[in-house]
């Protein structure tokens, strides 16, 4: 069997997705499809509006024929990271072919990367400017074009991990179709993720804009889960937690420990605590990774640990799935996990255990402890 790959946060699912994996199989000529997708947090750190379970079941019962979790500590990092994390799996599951969506499919990635090559990495040392800026201040001189969408963030990131890894499969970018990443507004059957969630903050309606199985979950969502309602967890640790063991957090540099401790006892809502913390030199989806690390109490040292020892969790599959997880089984060489025990918990899938309990403080269901694949027949 051919397998095509996608890299997917389905946060939610939507007909735009829909429309990515038809053409995914399309174009790649695919028997079957593989999804690596985020678990209960973003790449930018923010929760998602439904459960993973929830996620993977759409995906599968809209044409997706396996989803396996992107860990945490691949998750919710920097593209470079997301894409190496998430690249890394598939290259494991023996993919031909990756499809990704991206606003300028026509780019040459590969001259991208080999551009970033030439630039000069003194620069980069400027504490004015966030490092994207400075990126791509670099990235306009050598090449006269800008990596500002995200789609070409992310495309640029998997042709370089491609290229740094010498992986065997095809990268094949399509284009984005119907809406900008960041629209507000649905104008239509196909809508960013972005402006779904915004409709249902709203109470408007977005039911056009998604499959049917996604539609009935959603009207189940009586809040958006967001920060407002993490960020008590978070100004608690921060406040009671020493200097030191705030400094061994991961992603926790330069002295944003000391700023967002003092920020904490200052602001009694998240929005205040943002303003104070930010600064030129991080984004906001960075600070918002700090943060859940923060949170969960993750140091550098255990990210580095699990990242040596990655695994295939499988969340969702339907028969051409189970099909061709039994034709790779053999050649798989990470752990292949279809429900977690307690040695799984406490040890290899620990990190994901962690924050699959913080996101419980927004469902009911248990998010991993022997948690069984869902199967779609």
């Amino acid at each position: 069997m051919k397998a095509v790959g996608m890299v997917v946060e389905y946060n939610p699912f939507h007909n735009g997705h829909r429309y990515h994996l038809q053409q995914a199989k399309k174009i790649s000529g695919a028997d079957v499809t593989v999804a690596v997708m985020s678990g209960n947090f973003t790449q930018r750190g923010e929760p998602t509006i439904v459960d993973k379970w929830s996620r993977a079941r759409t995906a599968v019962m809209n044409g997706v024929d396996l989803v396996i979790e992107l860990p945490v500590f691949y998750a919710v990092q920097p593209a470079h990271r997301f894409a190496e994390g998430a690249l890394s799996l598939l290259n494991a599951l023996s993919v031909d072919s990756i499809v990704f969506g991206s606003e300028h499919p026509e780019w040459d990635f590969a001259r991208l990367v080999k551009a970033e090559e030439a630039f000069n990495q003194e620069s980069f040392n400027k504490y004015n400017a966030t490092y994207a800026t400075q990126f791509n201040q670099q990235l306009k001189e050598q090449t006269g074009v800008t990596l500002i969408n995200p789609n070409d963030i992310l495309a640029f990131a998997y042709t370089k991990a491609k290229i740094n890894q010498g992986y065997h499969f095809e990268l094949l970018p399509i284009k984005r179709q119907g809406s900008n990443y960041h629209d507000q507004q649905i104008k239509g059957k196909i809508a960013s993720a972005s402006a779904i969630r915004q409709a249902i903050s709203e109470k408007g309606d977005y039911r056009q804009a998604v499959p049917q199985v996604m539609g009935e979950i959603l009207t189940t969502i009586k809040s958006i889960p967001s920060w407002t309602e993490l960020y008590p967890l978070l100004r608690n640790q921060l406040i009671q937690a020493p200097v030191s063991t705030l400094q061994s957090t991961y992603l926790m540099a330069e002295g944003l420990e000391y700023r967002m401790k003092e920020a904490a006892q200052r602001s009694l809502d998240f929005n205040s605590f943002m303003k104070f913390t930010k600064t030129k030199r991080y984004t906001y989806a960075h600070l918002l990774r700090v943060y859940l690390y923060t949170i969960l109490q993750i140091t550098q040292e255990e990210v580095d640990e699990h990242s040596k020892h990655p695994y295939l969790h499988v969340l969702a599959f339907n028969k051409q799935g189970r099909e061709y997880l039994h034709q790779v089984k053999k050649q798989v060489n990470l752990p292949l996990i279809t429900k977690v025990d307690q040695e799984m918990r406490d040890q290899l899938l620990n990190l994901d255990y962690r924050a699959g309990k913080l996101y419980q403080l927004f469902t009911p269901i248990e998010q991993d402890l022997k948690h069984p694949p869902i199967i779609i027949n």
